[in-house]
């Protein structure tokens, strides 16, 4: 497959988003800082909804395959680059992106295949909105950010783990900060199948053109079928999620002053 002759101005937008089309209409969302595993920044932050609606709008995407660059899929995170979050108004700016990322992508009009090339300790829940999720045995899961800043994980981790792996497990996880292996997630339910490190892109692919070859109103509402309990945990639980992670945040600079 090669790539369309007109290139989506989307396409060349976004410093840490990556794509690339085949002809059949299989888009690839491929997250990386200067071609390398990306460090997520505020600036990933304020880009990907913004992205993502671009890509719903493109009538030529059918399907969706969503990883990162080489033997990560995301494990790094800029923390100073979201700015100054202890403070309302910013992290109102903050909430409403995180909150639009994961709506827009379970909203998304075609099916999304996610690919865990490697660790996933940042926004792992990406992944896991996936219709497919396929992971390489080299793929972690977890949450770093969260305990290492001392905020709750109310950005949604909370509403996709619970719902993909069970409340029990997605709070050890997120309570305890460790991590477990491709073959765990497997086992939990989390990730459809493992592959071989150099298996596990194309396999991702394989599957992205067979979605991408179905009729396009069936691809559209057969996601909004499946997704339909997704969107609702959502809608429901991130704004709450979002408000208390805030309220932990605002409290740092406190917890600096009291130590």
């Amino acid at each position: 497959m090669t790539a369309h002759s007109t290139t989506p101005g989307y396409f060349t937008r976004y410093e840490n988003l990556a794509f690339e089309r085949t002809d059949d209409g299989v888009l690839t969302l491929r997250f990386h800082t200067n071609r390398g595993p990306i460090t997520f920044t505020g600036q990933t932050h304020e880009d990907l909804p913004q992205a993502l609606e671009e890509i719903a709008l493109d009538q030529d995407n059918r399907a969706l395959l969503l990883t990162g660059t080489g033997d990560t899929f995301m494990d790094a995170i800029d923390g100073a680059s979201l700015g100054e979050i202890f403070k309302p108004a910013h992290w109102e700016k903050i909430r409403r992106e995180g909150s639009n990322i994961l709506q827009r992508l379970v909203d998304l009009p075609m099916p999304v295949i996610g690919v865990a090339n490697g660790p996933a300790t940042v926004h792992s829940e990406y992944l896991l909105l996936a219709d497919v999720h396929i992971a390489s045995e080299r793929a972690t899961y977890g949450d770093f950010p969260h305990p290492a800043f001392g905020i709750t994980a109310g950005d949604g981790l909370q509403v996709v783990w619970e719902e993909v792996a069970g409340p029990a497990r997605a709070k050890w996880l997120l309570w305890t900060g460790e991590t477990i292996d491709a073959r765990t997630a497997e086992q939990w339910g989390v990730v459809n199948a493992v592959l071989p490190h150099e298996q596990v892109l194309a396999r991702g692919l394989e599957i992205a053109h067979k979605l991408a070859a179905k009729p396009d109103l069936y691809r559209r509402l057969q996601r909004q079928t499946l997704n339909q309990r997704l969107r609702r945990r959502i809608a429901e639980g991130i704004p709450f999620g979002m408000a208390l992670e805030g309220l932990t945040a605002a409290d740092l600079p406190y917890q600096q002053t009291r130590s």
